[in-house]
């Protein structure tokens, strides 16, 4: 518990950077219906990730708490409501059972570079709807695990190269000036020696820009990434499958996915799939249909 260990509360955020990499621009439409409205019923009676499985568990007591700086390996935050952000700059830390009421700014969680082994599970993050939180997680270390998160009404939902992302609801976010909107997003390849999971998730763009799931090359080219199992809806494009200039993807598998027409009527408001690299060595696409069960050819 946050009490046997020694935590700095902060009052500001810094400054996050970053290289949009010459990413499609695009234009806000709000969304027309609410967020569980927007979870299509399974089609093979899975259980899709909602706001009845992520999220803080029902019933769970939290305490007031302003901004987190963790310094500590091995630090567990656990119980809180967060009104700030949580900045953690040590390794193998654990934030469970938690709300991030995200300051406007730039992230909920943060894994500062230099820092491997968070986990984050059973929280809830999101911003206030009026002033921007642009990430609700954003990993600049290295390893990371996030499981059952509920995030919203942020413009980017998780940000990682490398680690787990699994059984997640990344829903509803916010459009503010200059941003590129994404629920699940990589900016370039895995950390040596690691890889990027994103298994079982829903990640519901409700805008018409830029993805759901977004593997991008703006720092690098995509390699070893596996999404699999996950339910896809909305953004200009719903799945970016990490093509671009910067040369061939490699070992990227997609499988076993649904895409949802549920948001725009082929997927994402432009089609389900943009730059996928069908001979890039090790690259699988394989199992992925539309929500009434029918092929997701990419072109």
């Amino acid at each position: 518990m946050v009490g046997a260990v020694a935590l700095t509360l902060v009052s500001g955020c810094q400054a996050a950077t970053s290289d949009t990499g010459g990413r499609p621009p695009g234009k806000a439409v709000g969304p027309a219906a609410s967020p569980s409205a927007r979870v299509p019923a399974s089609p093979e009676a899975r259980e899709w990730p909602g706001p009845d499985t992520t999220g803080v568990p029902p019933g769970t007591a939290l305490r007031p708490s302003g901004s987190i700086r963790v310094t500590r390996d091995g630090t567990v935050i656990d119980g809180l409501d967060v009104h700030g952000e949580i900045s953690v700059e040590a390794d193998d830390v654990t934030i469970r059972n938690t709300r991030v009421r995200g300051i406007p700014g730039w992230w909920g969680i943060l894994q500062r570079q230099g820092f491997s082994g968070l986990t984050v599970q059973d929280v809830e993050i999101f911003g206030n709807g009026r002033e921007r939180t642009q990430f609700g997680i954003l990993n600049q270390g290295e390893m990371i695990t996030v499981r059952r998160a509920d995030i919203h009404t942020i413009s980017n939902g998780i940000s990682t190269e490398q680690g787990l992302i699994e059984d997640c609801y990344v829903h509803d976010p916010k459009l503010y000036k200059g941003d590129h909107i994404d629920m699940i997003m990589s900016s370039g390849p895995p950390a040596p020696g690691t890889q990027l999971i994103i298994r079982h998730n829903t990640a519901v763009n409700t805008l018409d820009q830029t993805g759901a799931i977004s593997l991008f090359q703006d720092f690098g080219v995509v390699h070893d990434v596996t999404v699999q199992d996950n339910l896809l809806a909305g953004g200009g494009w719903s799945l970016y499958a990490g093509a671009g200039v910067k040369g061939t993807s490699s070992n990227v598998k997609v499988i076993g996915n649904v895409f949802s027409r549920k948001v725009w009527p082929k997927g994402g408001q432009a089609g389900p799939v943009a730059y996928w690299d069908a001979h890039g060595q090790g690259n699988v696409w394989q199992g992925n249909k539309w929500d009434d069960g029918r092929p997701v050819k990419p072109d």
